[in-house]
């Protein structure tokens, strides 16, 4: 029997990649006989989905949605040619046989990331956003057999809201009637309300103590995951992390600055996905003897971490692409499972002996789509970077972008080529706006 799998390279330490990134991988094929392939595909795609159930005394229901992003397919062996466009060639341009003789055979591919901000990966017990490179192998009379591995993806820090750089404020007084007597305000205010991984949260607090008893002023940083399906929604709460500083005097007026460190570990912000959002709150308060506490709440944004600046390869993806010859990294060892090599392609591709890393035909070949570092607006591509999908004046996605059904475009592209006959209709991908205004739900926050 056929054994498939597909692995993919990664571009940097943290193995993440980021939006307009290059992803490439081999998907590795290894028969023991000769073996007859119908079709050998390779598709790339992210999406999100929510699950889980409810009990109404003894009937159960199951609340589900998912949403996706994109889904795009290549095919090495296809038997239907009539869609060119998705087909790949080997790296000297020739197209793939359909009859593989026995051994091991390495198809490599490349994909490009869309430049759209989609959600992170995220992963709950009730909803994921996960992202995949997914291989398939039929054959006539056979059961299909399949491979897929996920990749880690972030998108790339958007400060364009103004609202995430602008000072946050708020203040609360209370009268205390009973022991102990006399009122108590405070005025909350902090820098701003989109952090990075790994910052400090600097918050100021003025409070005026006119009670009988000394009160201490407190401060917790915590979690919300919301889910929605079906107008229901389900919401996770969590503390994070729980500071207090020291007591105030009665009778006394006392400003303190506290600093506290975002865990590095944090799962960014997601406020651009319809079926799930993880948000984040400050909440400071003063805990008053004998009382209710005072409180104030801030909504707190978490943005990716600063890419290093000058770095050819940050954390989260390529942002300058590099030269050629580092685009790809060594393919990552594989055990064999084949007593014999039977690379696919001319002599000194993948695994071949001698050979220890991936060919010296890098872009430009038939099936890879142009230099790394090529970007829209460049000669045979069709306008700046910045236009997004569906914005205003531009009735649909430039060539060899996604989503664009059925028609020819750059080998090894994104998507074939797209002609939009109906200007008034939508794009095929929506705009996502990485960090709109935050929504109101209605249950409690």
């Amino acid at each position: 029997m056929p054994l498939i799998s597909i692995i993919y390279n990664p571009i940097n330490q943290s193995n993440t990649f980021t939006s307009g990134d290059f992803i490439s991988g081999q998907v590795i094929l290894d028969v023991a006989k000769d073996t007859q392939m119908q079709s050998l595909s390779v598709k790339i795609k992210g999406k999100a989905k929510v699950c889980w159930t409810e009990h109404y005394g003894k009937p159960t229901v199951v609340y589900s949605d998912e949403e996706k992003y994109y889904s795009v397919q290549r095919f090495f062996v296809r038997e239907d040619k009539t869609h060119g466009n998705e087909m790949l060639k080997d790296p000297s341009g020739q197209p793939y046989s359909s009859v593989v003789a026995p051994g091991r055979h390495v198809y490599p591919f490349t994909f490009q990331l869309p430049l759209q901000h989609f959600p992170p990966t995220f992963k709950s017990s009730v909803g994921k956003v996960v992202y995949t490179l997914e291989t398939k192998l039929s054959r006539s009379m056979r059961i299909s057999m399949k491979d897929k591995t996920e990749f880690h993806y972030v998108p790339r820090p958007d400060v364009s809201n103004p609202e995430l750089m602008a000072p946050q404020y708020g203040t609360k007084d209370k009268r205390i009637k009973l022991f102990p007597s006399g009122s108590i305000s405070m005025n909350i205010n902090t820098d701003k309300m989109g952090y990075y991984l790994g910052e400090g949260l600097k918050v100021l607090v003025e409070v005026q103590n006119s009670s009988s008893r000394a009160i201490k002023p407190k401060y917790c940083l915590y979690e919300k995951h919301s889910f929605f399906a079906r107008g229901k929604r389900k919401l996770h709460t969590h503390d994070l992390l729980k500071e207090e500083g020291k007591p105030i005097e009665p009778n006394s007026k006392k400003t303190v600055t506290k600093v506290l460190s975002i865990p590095p570990s944090l799962t960014i912000s997601i406020l651009n996905c319809r079926i799930l959002t993880v948000e984040y709150r400050l909440r400071v308060y003063l805990d008053v003897p004998y009382a209710s506490d005072p409180e104030i709440k801030f909504p707190v944004v978490i943005l990716p971490p600063q890419p290093v600046s000058g770095a050819k390869n940050s954390d989260f993806g390529i942002w300058n692409q590099p030269p050629e010859s580092n685009m790809y990294p060594n393919p990552p060892l594989i055990a064999p499972r084949a007593p014999s090599l039977n690379v696919v392609g001319p002599p000194g591709q993948f695994e071949a002996p001698g050979y220890p890393g991936p060919p010296h035909v890098q872009f430009g070949a038939p099936c890879y789509p142009g230099p790394p570092h090529v970007r829209l607006g460049a000669p045979g591509y069709p306008g700046p970077p910045h236009v997004r999908l569906g914005a205003s004046g531009y009735p649909g996605p430039p060539l060899g972008q996604f989503g664009a059904p059925g028609l020819p475009g750059p080998p090894g592209q994104f998507g074939p080529n797209y002609h939009q006959s109906d200007p008034s209709a939508p794009p095929p991908y929506q705009d996502y706006q990485l960090y709109p205004r935050l929504p109101d739900h209605p249950a409690k926050s």
